[in-house]
């Protein structure tokens, strides 16, 4: 596709765009001819993933190329964003080891950083990607060694009997919610609704349904761990 398709299939100018280029944002086009450009789908999902950056956690274009070169940072951000920064480093070409987080920058906030790693590697929750500097992790990856240590802060460690091995049930958990989740999801459009009308459905979705299912997961815990009306009337 062209510029102009590009600006259509986004919503987003040709101007903006071109910032987007500057800031080393999205894949370079390929060029049949010198001053020729031709853009595809990969461009149409960077774009709107680094909108969404800038719309819905208030990023800088600055700030989202810090975290795509492996910068450490201590602004939060939610797991839609964490979607699109997987998204862009996907689109990305050339970037080598770039868009991924040395464990070693989490060492500082983290001394049990390389055991936490290992041991959500060893349960699938974590890939750890070796280099020659040391051992890399994706976005979404640090942010969950990142997790745990909070739990850690929080008292659950290894002298309260918690360790990082208690982890696994929530990969079991994951496995059969997203099965069926996908299972559904699939039964539903198929024959009936076209491939970028689904995908728009799911990234809409994939939020709300992290949210909803976190809300879930509360009111049954809470309702785990309150003292039965038996206990309270003894």
């Amino acid at each position: 596709m062209k510029m102009r398709d590009l600006e259509v299939e986004t919503g987003v100018s040709r101007e903006t765009i071109r910032v987007y280029f500057r800031h080393g944002l999205l894949p370079e086009p390929t060029r049949p001819k010198r001053n020729v450009a031709d853009y595809d789908e990969s461009h149409v999902e960077a774009i709107k993933a680094v909108r969404d950056l800038q719309k819905r956690n208030g990023m800088t274009l600055q700030q989202i190329r810090d975290f795509l070169s492996g910068k450490s940072s201590e602004r939060r951000l939610d797991a839609r964003a964490f979607q699109n920064l997987e998204t862009l480093v996907a689109t990305r070409v050339n970037y080598d080891s770039a868009g991924y987080v040395d464990i070693g920058n989490l060492a500082a906030d983290n001394p049990h950083i390389q055991t936490d790693a290992w041991a959500m590697a060893h349960l699938d929750l974590i890939t750890l990607i070796e280099a020659e500097d040391g051992m890399l992790v994706s976005f979404s990856d640090a942010r969950m060694l990142q997790i745990w240590q909070q739990m850690r802060e929080a008292g659950f460690d290894e002298k309260n009997g918690f360790s990082a091995d208690i982890l696994a049930y929530y990969r079991h958990a994951a496995e059969y919610v997203a099965a069926h989740e996908a299972h559904l999801f699939r039964q539903r459009v198929e024959g009936r609704i076209d491939e970028r009308k689904a995908a728009d459905m799911l990234e809409q979705a994939l939020p709300l349904m992290l949210e909803f299912f976190g809300l879930i997961r509360l009111k049954r815990f809470l309702s785990k761990i309150r003292p039965s009306e038996d206990a309270t009337a003894e």
